[in-house]
C-alpha cells in the first residue's frame, strides 16, 4: 500500500538528477542526499483491544437476600457468619442458615446462662410463651405434646417354680439347696444362701473351689530360664531374616 505513495517523489528526484547532467555523482549518493517526507509514515499505532485487567474487575452481582425471612416457617434467618445462633426447636445449616425443626412462633432472645453475648432464635408452640425457659421447667417436644406421667397397671403376680428349695421362715436367713437331680459334677453338697430381700449370694472363695470339689488337677508350673529362651528366639528371628534376604537376591 505504501509503494504507490513513494513512486511520485522518487520519480521527481530521478528526473532532477538526470537534468543536472553530473556524471560524477552516482545513483547511491543521490539517494543518500534525498530526503523523503511523507505524511503516511508519521502515525503511531495504538492497541485496538481493551486490556485483560479491565475485563476481569469485580462485578456488581445480584444480592443474596440475606436477613430475616418469615416470622413462621422453615427458613427463619439467612446470614454470613454466626450473628444469630439456633435456640429451642431450631437448627443451623452449613451456610449458617437458621431453620425451624417444629411449627410454631419465632422468638428472638438472649440466654446469659448459655453465653453472655450470643443471640438466639427459637420456636415456641404458644404465642404468649417467652424464651429462654427455666432450666427445670417442663418442655414440649415433637407433635406439640407435653410430657406427663403415665398410669401403668401393676403386672399380675406370677409364681415361678424352680429347682431351689427354701428352708426356714426367712427371718434371719434363708438356706437354699439344689435338688439332687440338678446337681452337677463338683457341686455336690453346695449350701446356697440368700439374704432377706436379696438375690442368691455365694462367696468368691467358694466359687473358686469348684475345681477342687470336682477333683480336677492342674499341671504344676515349672519356671525355666527366660534369658536362654529369649536368646534362642532372637537367633531364630535373625536366621529367618537372613534367609529372606538371600531369597530376594536370588530372584
Amino acid at each position: 500500500m505504501l509503494l504507490p505513495r513513494l513512486q511520485p517523489p522518487l520519480r521527481a528526484a530521478l528526473t532532477s538528477i538526470a537534468r543536472s547532467g553530473s556524471q560524477s555523482t552516482s545513483v547511491h549518493e543521490a539517494f543518500a542526499q534525498l530526503a523523503i517526507r511523507s505524511p503516511a509514515l508519521g502515525f503511531v499505532r495504538h492497541a485496538s483491544h481493551a486490556q485483560q485487567g479491565a475485563v476481569n474487575k469485580a462485578k456488581d452481582g445480584p444480592g443474596k437476600r440475606l436477613g430475616a425471612k418469615k416470622s413462621g416457617g422453615n427458613i427463619i434467618f439467612r446470614q454470613r457468619g454466626t450473628h444469630w445462633f439456633p435456640g429451642d426447636n431450631c437448627a443451623m445449616g452449613r451456610d449458617h442458615t437458621i431453620y425451624a425443626t417444629e411449627a410454631g412462633y419465632v422468638k428472638y432472645y438472649k440466654d446469659p446462662e448459655k453465653h453472655p453475648k450470643r443471640q438466639y432464635i427459637g420456636v415456641v408452640f404458644e404465642r404468649a410463651q417467652v424464651l429462654p425457659l427455666p432450666r427445670n421447667s417442663m418442655r414440649r417436644r415433637k407433635l406439640n405434646m407435653v410430657a406427663s406421667t403415665m398410669e401403668v397397671e401393676a403386672p399380675p403376680k406370677v409364681e415361678v417354680k424352680g429347682d431351689l428349695v427354701i428352708e426356714g421362715d426367712g427371718s434371719k436367713g434363708v438356706s437354699v439347696r439344689q435338688t439332687p437331680s440338678k446337681e452337677r459334677k463338683g457341686e455336690e453338697g453346695r449350701d446356697l444362701k440368700i439374704r432377706p430381700g436379696y438375690m442368691y449370694r455365694e462367696a468368691n472363695w467358694e466359687i473358686g473351689r469348684a475345681a477342687e470339689r470336682a477333683k480336677v488337677k492342674v499341671r504344676e508350673f515349672k519356671p525355666r530360664d527366660r534369658w536362654t529362651a529369649w536368646r534362642k528366639a532372637w537367633k531364630r528371628k535373625v536366621a529367618n531374616k537372613e534367609k529372606r534376604i538371600v531369597g530376594k537376591r536370588r530372584k
